[in-house]
């Protein structure tokens, strides 16, 4: 038995390795970081709208191309949705591959989790499941997004709550993606060795109280934000579909 590791390697050509699943897995946490950094970055704007209607106007605009180009440019934003959906699409492509394939796979996982009873295997399950939930509810944003990309504002994004009764996905959207999110970037730091330093287990906490912190940071954000959209929404029911105008701005554009 002393060579059979060393027999075993020589009879193994250098170009018959399999190195895709390596690279798939890169592209695996490169779309996942990605996406997750856009989640913040995505967050943090929509809840401009607690600082009021004109600063969310402002942010809108923004996106829009207005401060660079002088005019409103909705196509922009609808450019930006196509890129994110892109990248969703090439993320879920490679996670798919990782799910349980058969209801045979998915029990001896699920007994497995019991027998464990690992906080990071069981928070695994929990990605499957909010992954699974983003398909069907992620697409229907991205699509609203592409195809109306000048139906957001102050007005059109609380019209869109209340009026055409949006709020229940976006509720159930915003549970899903930030902690599938949240938990992924907790796994993409274990898995390549982020942020470990000398203690590996100290690290491992560290990061698990960090993820824990985000869910409950943007959760917290992501809700008061449904909810501030929601109260606007109520108010302006009665003239749904107006856009909404800051003193002084003239007429047309953003919502």
């Amino acid at each position: 038995m002393k060579h059979s590791l060393d027999d075993y390697r020589q009879k193994i050509a250098p170009h018959a390795i399999d190195r895709m699943p390596a690279r798939l897995d890169v592209l695996q946490s490169a779309t996942g970081v990605l996406l997750a950094l856009f989640i913040w970055g995505h967050m943090l704007f929509e809840s401009s709208i607690l600082f009021g209607k004109d600063a969310m106007y402002a942010v809108t605009v923004f996106f829009e191309g207005y401060y660079f180009f002088g005019e409103k440019h909705p196509w922009l934003v609808s450019v930006l949705g196509m890129f994110i959906f892109t990248v969703f699409i090439l993320h879920a492509f490679t996670a798919l591959r990782k799910f349980p394939a058969s209801y045979r796979q998915y029990r001896i996982f699920t007994a497995h989790m019991k027998g464990m009873k690992h906080t990071d295997t069981t928070t695994w399950m929990w990605q499957v499941v909010t992954g699974f939930a983003m398909f069907f509810l992620g697409s229907v944003h991205l699509y609203t997004v592409m195809s109306r990309p000048g139906d957001i504002g102050p007005y059109a994004s609380s019209d869109r709550m209340v009026a055409e009764w949006m709020w229940p996905l976006y509720v159930l959207l915003l549970f899903a993606v930030i902690t599938h999110a949240m938990i992924g970037l907790y796994r993409v730091c274990l898995k390549w060795g982020w942020f470990e330093g000398k203690n590996a287990r100290k690290s491992r906490k560290m990061l698990r109280k960090v993820q824990y912190g985000l869910i409950a940071f943007f959760l917290t954000l992501g809700l008061l934000s449904i909810a501030t959209y929601m109260k606007i929404g109520y108010a302006h029911l009665d003239r749904a579909g107006e856009r909404y105008h800051p003193a002084g701005a003239a007429a047309g554009g953003a919502g």
